[in-house]
Parts: C-alpha cells; sequence; structure tokens
C-alpha cells in the first residue's frame, strides 16, 4: 500500500497488512555468516623487521622517520613477506605506505605520531575524496593495489589533529585566521565542479593550498586487507577509509576522534567487509557505508555489497550504522547485530542519508540485536533530503528498499523512526520494524514525510504502547 503521510505521532491500534520476517532474519544471518566465512584472510611469513634497524629513533621530537619505516616496508616485501614491528616507545613520521605481504605492527606501548604539517604529504597520490576521485594529500597510511596487507598491534596511532593542527582546514567555525580551509580556498568547490563536469581525473590534481584533509589510514584497490587491535585517535579527516577494497576485516579497533568529519570507518565500494568487536567514539559518523559521489560514483558502478557489522560499541557520533550520503553507485546487504550504542551525542542508531543528486539502490538492510541505553535524536533515520539544494547537472533518485529491524531496543530518544521521502515517488518502501522497544521517547513514535510504500511494524512498542500505521493515512 503505497501512502503520503506529512507527520504521524500517533500510538494507533489497527492492524496492518504486515506480516512477520522472522523467517527474513534468520535466512540474512546465515548469509552474513557465509559471508565472513568466505573472507580471505592475509597471512604472514615467518619474518620481523624492526624499523630501528631502519634508523628511526625512539622519542626524537626533531625529526620524521618515515623513510625508515618505508624503507623496513621495502625491505620486508622484497624479501617476500612479514612483519615490520614498530617497538615500544614513541616515534615521530610522516606519511606511511604499506605494499603486499607486510603486516605494519605496532606494538603494545607502541606509538605512531604523526606530522602535521600538509606538506610532508605531497606529492599527491590518487584516492578519493568525499567521494570524489582525485590526487589529493597522501593518507597518513596508505596502500594502492597492494594484496595480503595487514596494520595490527595494541599500540597507538596518533595523527595529532586539533583545532590548530588539521581540523581548521574544515572551515567555518573551526576557521583559524590566517590558516587555509577547504572553503575560503574553493577547494571543495573545484573539485565538486570538476567531477561534475566529467574532467578527467589526472586533471584533478590538489595542492596544500586546497586545504582537503587526507584520512588516516586509505587503503585502494587492495585484497585481503586486516586491520587489528590498534588505537586510532586524532585523525585529520575519516579515520579508516578502503576503496575498492575485497576481503576487508576490521576488529578489535579503537578509536577516539572528534574532529569534524571524523568518521570511524568508511568503506567504499568495497565487498565482503567484517567489522567486528570494535569500539567507535567519534566526531561523526561511527561506520559510513559508501560507494562514490554523483558522477563519480555511477562512472564506476560499483556497490559496497556484503558487509557484516557485529559485537561493536558505538559511543560519540552522527550515526551509528549509516549508509551515505556517498552512496551513489548503490549499496546491498549490510548485516548488523549484538551491537551496544549508548551516548547523548549519539545523534541516530541506524541512519540512511542520500538524496536526488545521488541516485543508487540502497536494498537489503538486516539490523538485530542491537542494544540502546540513549541516542539524541532517532533510533532509525532513513533520509532522501539530505543536504537540500546541491547542485547536479542532472537528477537521479535513490530508492531505499528491504530495511530490516529486529529486537532492537532504546531506552531514551526524541523520536522512534524518521522517514523523510519524496513528494512524488515512493522511492522508500518495505521497511520492516518488528519485535522492537523504544522507551522514554520524547518528541513522538514515528515522523514521515513524503510517499512511502509497505512501511510495516509489528510489535513495535513505544513509550510501553504498540505502535501501528494507520491503512487510512
Amino acid at each position: 500500500m503505497m501512502r503520503k503521510i506529512a507527520i504521524l505521532l500517533t500510538v494507533a491500534c489497527c492492524a496492518t497488512a504486515c506480516t512477520k520476517k522472522q523467517d527474513v532474519m534468520t535466512e540474512a544471518f546465515a548469509q552474513a555468516e557465509a559471508i565472513v566465512a568466505s573472507i580471505k584472510q592475509p597471512v604472514f611469513p615467518d619474518k620481523t623487521f624492526l624499523i630501528t634497524d631502519f634508523g628511526a629513533v625512539e622519542g626524537d621530537t626533531t625529526s620524521l622517520y618515515h623513510e625508515s619505516i618505508n624503507k623496513a616496508i621495502r625491505a620486508c616485501h622484497e624479501a617476500g613477506g612479514g612483519r615490520v614491528v614498530v617497538p615500544q616507545g614513541t616515534f615521530y613520521t610522516g606519511p606511511v605506505t604499506l605494499l603486499s605481504n607486510v603486516n605494519l605492527h605496532i606494538e603494545k606501548g607502541a606509538t605512531l605520531k604523526f606530522s602535521t604539517n600538509p606538506t610532508d604529504y605531497f606529492p599527491a597520490v590518487l584516492s578519493r575524496w568525499e567521494g570524489i576521485d582525485c590526487y589529493n594529500a597522501h593518507p597518513l597510511i596508505y596502500a594502492y593495489e597492494a594484496d595480503n596487507i595487514a596494520l595490527t598491534g595494541e599500540g597507538t596511532l596518533d595523527g595529532q589533529g586539533s583545532r590548530t593542527d588539521w581540523w581548521y582546514m574544515k572551515g567555518g567555525r573551526y576557521t583559524v585566521e590566517g590558516m587555509p580551509d577547504q572553503i575560503t580556498s574553493g577547494g571543495r568547490a573545484r573539485l565538486f565542479g570538476a567531477a561534475e563536469n566529467e574532467q578527467p581525473v589526472e586533471e584533478r590534481v590538489m595542492t596544500p593550498e586546497d586545504a582537503l584533509r587526507p584520512p588516516f589510514v586509505s587503503f585502494m584497490n587492495c585484497n585481503s586487507v586486516l586491520i587489528e587491535g590498534v588505537y586510532i585517535t586524532n585523525s585529520p579527516f575519516w579515520v579508516i577509509h578502503p576503496i575498492f577494497c575485497q576481503d576487508l576485516i576490521v576488529r578489535g579497533v579503537r578509536i577516539n576522534s572528534h574532529g569534524p568529519n571524523n568518521d570511524g570507518c568508511d568503506p567504499e565500494s568495497c565487498k565482503n567487509v567484517l567489522i567486528e568487536d570494535c569500539v567507535f567514539d567519534t566526531g561523526d559518523d561511527c561506520i559510513a557505508i559508501k560507494s562514490g559521489r554523483n558522477n563519480d560514483g555511477r562512472k564506476w558502478n560499483i556497490p559496497s555489497e556484503n558487509i557484516v557489522v557485529r559485537r561493536c560499541q558505538m559511543k560519540d557520533g552522527h550515526g551509528g550504522v549509516v549508509i551515505g550520503s556517498e552512496i551513489s553507485g548503490g549499496y546491498r546487504n549490510l548485516y548488523v547485530e549484538d551491537c551496544e550504542m549508548d551516548s547523548p551525542n549519539l545523534d541516530r542508531i541506524v541512519r540512511i542519508k542520500t538524496n536526488a543528486c545521488r541516485g543508487g539502490i540502497i536494498e537489503n538492510i538486516f539490523v538485530r540485536n542491537v542494544r540502546v541505553n540513549e541516542c539524541n535524536e532517532a533510533v532509525m533515520r532513513i533520509n532522501l533530503l539530505y543536504e537540500p539544494g546541491e547542485a547536479c547537472n542532472a537528477a537521479f533518485p535513490p530508492t531505499v528498499r528491504n530495511v530490516y529491524l529486529s529486537n532492537v531496543t532504546s531506552q531514551k530518544s526524541k523520536y522512534g523512526i524518521i522517514i523523510d521521502g519524496f513528494e512524488d515517488k515512493a522511492n522508500v518502501r518495505d521497511i520492516h520494524v518488528e519485535n522492537c522497544e523504544f522507551n522514554n521517547v520524547r518528541k513522538g513514535s514515528t515522523r514521515i514525510a513524503g510517499l512511502t510504500e509497505n512501511i510495516c511494524f509489528n510489535n513495535l512498542k513505544i513509550n510501553g504502547e504498540v505502535v501501528t500505521l494507520s491503512p487510512d493515512k
């Protein structure tokens, strides 16, 4: 049934045509287990290369030792692979590049502190910035077309981002007088315009003056990747940003980074991904799944797909598990289970954000057994009107379909569910919420705007009462 609903804040007792979807969830999470089992994990020879054997000096605050670290990585790679070890102590460095068959291992008690001088991260390397293909600042840790790689250990990776280092490049309320930022430099606008006008990627070469911050860890076109155990803090920009990767595991990683756009983990156009046992405390989305922005996403037409998120903790962030907004290549098959989320600064639990410039199909989202103590806005928000007024040369309305929530409990929020759809097309459809309970909801059970189709609540309790959508609305 198609519905056009301006705002619905009522608790109704009418029956709907929705049916229970337990069989769908059971089958979905069996598929999730099959995806996890299929992921090819990296394996390394038993060889060790200490960075101190290649010239790195612990505690030296006057020098950067990325040349020593990169020499150790090259030596390990040329020897057939193994572990490059950062031992206990603090080492100062610039950009690091991983190569095939190398595990960069940060020992417990070891810290890599990265330079905050933007010029240290040039010349530019091939990357993506907010979903746009370009040559930009070298990520703090980067790999390109490398297979069988890892970043492991119990040590610390510190990007040293702060109000006066890196984060001022955001502009707006982060502006530091006399320092370049992405707004006043025009760098962000020029890059987006280049993509909209289909300028060749090799001509989109950014400079330090453009002030487009690099991600902390970015692996591009890589296969069989493991990121495990490390503590990452104070990132310039997105924290973990894999692009066009396959067979990726992010396990036991702790992220505490509260700068602007400090997303925790953003797999972009990646396939077969496991994110488990991680802690996210971030200045933006905890996990944000992406597949390119506008023309660049549609040009590649490579969706993110088959991503499993389990046993993670989300604290501060704009969203717990998010799809978008750079999602023009589409997304399919997300499985989230057994996660805990809690913070007055965590805005939403499940979030899908996109708009009519993006296009793409977002489908098959399965979420179960998620415990929420508190979030600021809504347990689930689907927003097809994100960043209204964005300039693009043509409209590509996205579709969101086949979203399932089961056994999600929340103890405090403003809303239960918010859906913002289009006024002229029912591009949000087949949304199922069952056996969920949201308590201390302050402003209303649901807020649904625009055309939707087949929004089904089964045993959804909000503030102790069963909520359904009235068929006549």
